[in-house]
């Protein structure tokens, strides 16, 4: 492992399980052997969720995050792949973050180190199937609203799985769209105050 010369590696364990019927005990144990196995490794803290996948926040992976934004660890331990992340985009953007952080991670598993080359590469391959996600879910978005479209079109509204008839496409008005919004305060807020608009 080359983690740029630091003289010890401090480690975020993170482990998930779905449900309170599974016990997340059987992957603390092996993540924890492979950080004792280690010498150059110092185990900063555990986080444990018990929650399904495909929840968009998780109060302990949550807390993983605000924690790496602050430095407090350099690489993170996971036990497999889909422990992490609810699909290959979700986890590719929590990845992401912890590359721009200097943050590496392993799992154990599939013996994926991305302070590797090899790491590295398969780090490549999970942003590709990211992008190839994000493009069929542009492409699922654009079909159903097309299909919206086409039956205000027709019928004058379109009924969603919930029942609610739909007569218009777009983010309903709010109290701040009653009058067009000047553009000038946001060339304000970003430094552009001079340009003329």
């Amino acid at each position: 492992m080359d983690y740029c010369c630091l003289a010890f590696v401090k480690i975020a364990i993170y482990a998930r399980v779905s449900t309170r019927d599974q016990n997340p005990e059987n992957q603390l144990i092996q993540l924890k052997e492979y950080v004792e196995n280690n010498k150059e490794m110092e185990l900063f803290g555990i986080y444990e969720d018990i929650i399904s996948g495909v929840k968009d926040t998780r109060p302990e992976l949550d807390r993983l995050m605000i924690d790496a934004r602050q430095h407090k660890f350099n690489h993170v331990v996971i036990w497999k792949v889909d422990r992490l992340g609810r699909s290959p985009l979700h986890m590719f953007q929590v990845v992401d973050e912890w590359k721009k952080l200097g943050i590496s991670f392993t799992v154990t598993t599939l013996g994926i180190d991305t302070s590797t080359p090899m790491g590295q590469f398969v780090f490549g391959l999970l942003a590709q199937v990211a992008e190839l996600e994000r493009q069929f879910n542009i492409e699922r978005t654009q079909s159903a609203m097309d299909r919206i479209k086409k039956s205000i079109e027709k019928k004058g509204y379109y009924i969603a799985k919930s029942g609610k008839k739909i007569t218009t496409i777009g983010r309903p008005k709010g109290r701040k769209d009653s009058k067009p919004r000047r553009k000038s305060g946001y060339y304000i807020r970003h430094g552009k105050k001079g340009s003329g608009v």
